[in-house]
């Protein structure tokens, strides 16, 4: 039951920064913010709060397209709807290696985190 009510937090974060047309040149380019592209880390939801848990192949499928563009990854993972959501960093930077990604940006600075 809490997830839904975290989902629906998201997507209003989402309305709320769509209505105000926020575009800066970011970690995730121009035409979005790390907070618009976090939303597509809803499959990661459960994921993302513990390390215990399975990781499913859409979240994968999601952190994989993230991955390419490591500063974009480390800003969604980092954003404030990440947090509204209730993603841990800790946990949610250890995606890429539970996805099993052989090109992971291992080492790679995640604000005071390091990917592993």
């Amino acid at each position: 039951m809490e997830l839904p009510t975290k989902f629906l937090c998201l997507v209003g974060l989402l309305v709320l920064l769509s209505i105000t047309n926020v575009e800066s040149a970011g970690e995730c380019g121009k035409s979005t913010t790390p907070d618009n592209e976090a939303i597509k880390l809803a499959p990661c939801a459960t994921a993302a709060q513990d390390e215990k848990a399975a990781v499913s192949q859409s979240c994968c499928a999601q952190v994989k397209k993230f991955g390419q563009n490591p500063a974009c990854l480390c800003a969604v993972l980092l954003s404030d709807t990440a947090k509204a959501a209730g993603v841990n960093p800790e946990i949610a930077i250890t995606i890429p290696k539970r996805c099993n990604f052989a090109d992971r940006p291992v080492g790679y600075k995640c604000g005071p985190y390091t990917l592993p």
